[in-house]
């Protein structure tokens, strides 16, 4: 089995679910690295979308933002930021990456405030795009390392809605149906949401790791599905193309 990080796990593993022909709106980092190895193995007709406006680039190399002149590179549109989120509220977008300081156990985020709004402990940039992309977009994934500092029982401010507060209650705040929270990759495991409480639920495992380990490391009940599978780790043709292709230079997976 070749040696592999965390990152380039948690990339590998976001990769295999963006199947061919879907659309995703990305930003920088690891998203964006995950939607050009899914386009470089399995989904070469993926499309991706970033949030300033670049629509279906052709990416030479790693972006270093959004605005990157690389992210329009022999694009399909060269945009702006209306056009990207107005692709997503029109449906357009089938997958998102979205990140934050905390999440809860319905997928809501916070990428505002640690503490109280007017007097914080830690101010952060604020939602950006992320709020239009979790709203719209069909399936949300995050990619993050665990800990209990970051997956907490209550986010401190709500700036990305994910299932609000379970049940039919995203869709009772006038959210469309049939969006929301899809998949949560972490360093430790893979989870998902029940269809019908949308509590957040352990799948799958990763190398190294035991249920024990992903609760431990969560600030709130983790549930868990009754067909448990172990992370499938990354294979020499996803390391080779993740590490030669997509990010030669390490900056995202660190090698």
């Amino acid at each position: 089995m070749p040696e592999y990080n965390t990152m380039e796990l948690m990339i590998s593993v976001a990769a295999r679910e963006l199947e061919n022909g879907a659309t995703c709106g990305v930003g920088t980092g690891a998203p964006c690295a995950a939607a050009m190895l899914a386009q470089k193995t399995g989904a070469p007709d993926l499309m991706i979308l970033f949030e300033a406006g670049g629509i279906n680039p052709e990416l030479p190399e790693m972006p270093i933002s959004v605005g990157d002149t690389r992210t329009s590179y022999r694009a399909s549109m060269a945009g702006s930021m209306s056009d990207a989120m107005g692709f997503c509220s029109r449906g357009f977008v089938d997958y998102t990456f979205l990140g934050g300081a905390q999440i809860d156990m319905y997928g809501n985020l916070n990428s505002t405030v640690i503490g109280d709004h007017a007097r914080p402990k830690v101010r952060f940039p604020g939602s950006g795009g992320a709020n239009d992309f979790a709203s719209f977009c069909w399936r949300i994934m995050v990619m993050t390392p665990q800990d209990t500092k970051r997956f907490v029982e209550k986010v401190d401010f709500l700036t990305t809605p994910g299932w609000l507060d379970g049940g039919d209650t995203r869709e009772q705040a006038g959210l469309p149906p049939g969006t929301g929270p899809y998949k949560i990759i972490t360093d430790m495991a893979v989870m998902d949401f029940e269809p019908e409480s949308k509590r957040m639920r352990i799948i799958s495992v990763n190398p190294g790791y035991s249920v024990n380990d992903v609760q431990d490391n969560c600030g709130f009940e983790l549930r868990v599905a009754e067909k448990l599978s172990d992370t499938k780790p990354p294979g020499e043709e996803e390391l080779r193309v993740l590490r030669e292709e997509v990010d030669p230079y390490g900056y995202v997976i660190g090698r």
